[in-house]
């Protein structure tokens, strides 16, 4: 019960520390990824453009300039017509009370006079009368109108049709026929009896008057989602400017709205939690030996991340071109370390991810996925350093043709490519190059063990192995045999062939501290003669606890290491096991004694070592190489080693098995042909 709740403990903390990374990297990609809040443009008219290419990231007006509008509102509001409202009481009273007063005539004029000038009057009031100020105010312009509203209707009227005041009575008197009693009439006052009629409609004008100003468009076009603002090193002239400047208020005002940044950045947070969601889903179903392995995790998802941040730095500071950035590092790096489908989908997600944040992102997923392929494909075999470069070079090539193809479905004219993105992808090819130093330290921060790497161990030259030939020559043929052995099992089950001839050279390394106790080093005498069947099974043991000793001293990789701790798995020293058993049939045995200090195999390279060590060991004892003989031998021991259990924890298959043993038939029976005999020469 106890180790029951012990292993759901470790189930859910290693759970919790899964969810923190996966979510740690959401976080963190979604923080940096650019939300065009302000802009960070620098522009200067009449120099040159200092940044990349920029194109339309959305539809967005092209406003006028502030001078261009004020010149078409000026314009415009020349043809403003005022509106005054008509007021018919103000005549009918005034007209009433010269009549009254005036009722028996004016005093010195004939009678008929009253009735002239209740006559002009009443033409003064029907055209209309305005204050004398609201008047010369506008008689400045003698083509300007008004709009005189009178009821429902609105009639324009230029203004020299309509009177002021002083206008009105300086009017009467230019009829001759008052004019020869102006000053008879002066005593009258007849300026008493005119009163301005019209009457400025100030809530009407003011709203005609916004309205006839709205008319004006402020914008002198659109600018499309897609559509080449300026390229980097042109000049930015007038009509440029002004798109830019167009681009920069639009941008502010869209995000004025915090709603509208809270949307955005949900929506930053689903799209990259799906992908990341996806790809983790993909480790859980089909790579588990990396999702088991916190190294393996922490390394994928760190350079998900680091590119994906380094885009939207980018991005948002609109510093580069985002192709400068190798973005084919992340497939090279994980094709080595790990295999070409994580390579591939990891690659997949973090260029979704980075598309999400650029002006044309299908472009860049299509130039990136070639590029991404192209590196896989390229790294299916890792044998030599050299192939990164060669790798490097092919993925530059690639890409130019993939960006040039591009281009052409475009635009079919070969004057308007831009060329600059080209320089950006060569730029891009030179930074792949970096490959060769970084795999090392991708190699020492996450504790991961490159072919190359292998090769360079298996290196016939190296201290260690050149030791093991010299002072244990008959171990190191039995390696080099296990080696090319396992290898060819590996190839043909699809296993790290490389991993397991390296792992083969290194097995018994740990024999070269007493090499003499082991039978491949003995040349007649046998050392265990003197000793008991439990001393001599330590002795035989030892190998394994002074290889790993040796492994630490000489700083070999953990994979390495993990084949001395596990080609003898928990098995037993049988040969000393069943002497023991056999001549003290009723002392007790201590199996504990007599076994290796394992563990067992966990991985098929580590199973196939295991199989190939004991099968090449047991057939120098054969007494007759007969094909019979070899299929007997190596079907008795790997049955034996599945019977025992020693490939229970790790992932090798009854058809890996078969074929393995199918291999180690083959090999041997090529190894151990019989061969003519030569006849001597007779005498």
């Amino acid at each position: 019960m106890k180790n029951r709740q012990i292993i759901e403990n470790i189930y859910w903390r290693n759970l919790l520390v899964r969810a923190l990374l996966v979510a740690g990297t959401i976080s963190l990609i979604v923080w940096a990824m650019p939300r065009e809040k302000e802009a960070s443009f620098k522009v200067e008219p009449g120099k040159p453009w200092r940044y990349a290419d920029f194109t339309a990231p959305f539809d967005f007006p092209i406003y006028k300039s502030e001078e261009l509008v004020k010149k078409q509102r000026d314009s415009l509001l020349k043809t403003f017509e005022p509106y005054y409202n008509y007021n018919q009481e103000v005549g009918t009273k005034q007209l009433k009370q010269f009549r009254k007063d005036y009722a028996n005539g004016i005093a010195g004029l004939p009678v008929n006079y009253t009735g002239l000038i209740t006559e002009k009057l009443q033409q003064f009031y029907t055209q209309g009368i305005m204050n004398t100020s609201d008047y010369n105010s506008l008689h400045e312009d003698t083509s300007k109108t008004i709009r005189i509203v009178n009821g429902k209707t609105a009639v324009s009227t230029q203004v020299s049709q309509i009177y002021s005041t002083v206008g009105a009575y300086e009017q009467l008197f230019v009829d001759e026929r008052l004019a020869e009693y102006k000053e008879l009439l002066l005593k009258c006052n007849l300026n008493d009896y005119i009163m301005a009629n019209l009457s400025y409609d100030k809530e009407r004008s003011e709203a005609s008057q916004d309205d006839l100003i709205n008319s004006i468009p402020l914008a002198s076009g659109v600018a499309q989602r897609g559509q080449k603002i300026i390229g980097r090193g042109d000049i930015v002239d007038d009509h440029t400017y002004n798109i830019l400047e167009s681009f920069f208020r639009e941008n502010e005002r869209r995000h004025k709205d915090d709603a509208k940044i809270s949307y955005i950045i949900l929506g930053e947070i689903l799209y990259v939690g799906i992908l990341i969601a996806c790809f983790t889903i993909y480790l859980w179903l089909f790579r588990r030996d990396y999702y088991d392995k916190p190294r393996s995790l922490s390394m994928l998802y760190a350079l998900i991340l680091l590119f994906s941040v380094v885009a939207s730095l980018m991005v948002t500071h609109n510093v580069l071109h985002v192709y400068i950035i190798p973005f084919a590092m992340v497939p090279i790096f994980i094709r080595v370390f790990m295999d070409s489908r994580t390579a591939f989908m990891a690659h997949t997600t973090m260029v979704l991810i980075c598309a999400a944040m650029l002006q044309h992102p299908l472009e860049f997923i299509a130039v990136e996925e070639v590029a991404g392929v192209v590196a896989i494909f390229s790294l299916r075999e890792l044998s030599s350093r050299s192939q990164l470069f060669w790798t490097a070079a092919l993925i530059t090539g690639i890409t130019i043709l993939t960006n040039l193809a591009l281009f052409w479905i475009r635009d079919n004219d070969i004057t308007s490519i831009d060329y600059s993105e080209f320089n950006f992808l060569l730029i891009n090819g030179l930074l792949l190059f970096c490959s060769y130093p970084l795999l090392y330290i991708m190699e020492k921060a996450f504790n991961f063990t490159s072919n190359i790497t292998l090769i360079e161990l298996s290196d016939m030259n190296k201290e260690l192995l050149r030791r093991m030939s010299e002072v244990a020559p008959g171990t190191f043929q039995h390696s080099i045999q296990v080696g090319n052995l396992a290898a060819e099992i590996a190839r043909k089950i699809d296993a790290k062939s490389q991993l397991v001839r390296t792992g083969a050279l290194y097995h018994d390394i740990g024999k070269i501290t007493n090499p003499i106790y082991f039978t491949e080093n003995q040349a007649g005498m046998n050392p265990h003669d003197g000793k008991t069947y439990i001393e001599s099974a330590q002795l035989l043991i030892s190998h394994v606890t002074e290889g790993l000793k040796l492994a630490d001293k000489y700083n070999l990789p953990q994979v390495i290491r993990d084949f001395i701790a596990t080609h003898h798995g928990l098995g037993k020293t049988k040969y000393f096991y069943i002497k023991q058993k056999n001549e003290f049939p009723e002392e007790p045995v201590d199996d504990l004694l007599f076994t290796y200090p394992g563990p067992n195999p966990s991985t098929k390279e580590q199973a196939i070592l295991m199989m190939a060590d004991a099968v090449e060991a047991a057939s120098r004892s054969i007494k007759e190489y007969t094909e019979q003989n070899i299929r007997d031998l190596v079907n008795r021991i790997i049955d034996s080693q599945m019977d025992e259990g020693y490939f229970r924890e790790c992932p090798i298959t009854f058809r890996d098995i078969q074929y393995a043993k199918t291999v180690l038939i083959e090999k041997l029976k090529t190894i151990y042909h019989t061969r003519i005999s030569y006849p001597e020469l007779k005498k």
